[in-house]
């Protein structure tokens, strides 16, 4: 086994690595084409990744999140549409999105005032501003459910077989 890095302000791919138990060379040779060389310039930040090559670490360390942490602050377009995701635990997912779901059917009236007529005039604006938040809190809690359900594909507690959408 290699020496453990001596970099204190370790990025996301090399923390990723040495969770995962894994030296540079024996992470490139899971990888097959991220040389060992390659996986030193992103976790030293002399380059940064490309997708492939982040798919890549994700499947070999285990960590889904990688991807979404690729997205949602380096890749040009995600930064923009795609928001970062939080690992939580189930209990918290389901409790999160049951209370987001009760306030939306409260508010399932006004939505459709609001969109009844197929337009949105001034005085319906606020509320309709606050019913896309609760809804960008439910698409959120959605992607929460993934990652959770990803993460424990990897770990091996759930079979990807039986987790299909």
């Amino acid at each position: 086994m290699g020496r453990k890095s001596s970099i204190t302000d370790k990025n996301i791919y090399l923390k990723s690595r040495e969770e995962a138990g894994l030296t540079r060379l024996q992470a490139s040779e899971r990888m097959k084409y991220v040389t060992e060389g390659r996986i030193e310039k992103i976790e030293s930040e002399k380059s940064s990744p490309h997708p492939d090559e982040v798919m890549a670490m994700a499947e070999v360390y285990k960590k889904p999140a990688l991807c979404n942490h690729y997205c949602s602050t380096e890749c040009p377009i995600g930064i923009k549409n795609v928001p970062p995701v939080e690992s939580k635990d189930l209990s918290q997912i389901i409790l999160e999105m049951l209370a987001t779901l009760n306030h939306l059917n409260d508010e399932k009236n006004r939505m459709i005032e609001i969109t009844a007529d197929g337009l949105i005039s001034d005085s319906e604006i606020r509320d309709f501003v606050k019913i896309k938040g609760e809804l960008t809190k439910i698409s959120a809690t959605i992607d929460s459910l993934q990652l959770w359900i990803d993460n424990k594909v990897a770990e091996g507690k759930l079979d990807a077989r039986q987790i299909t959408t």
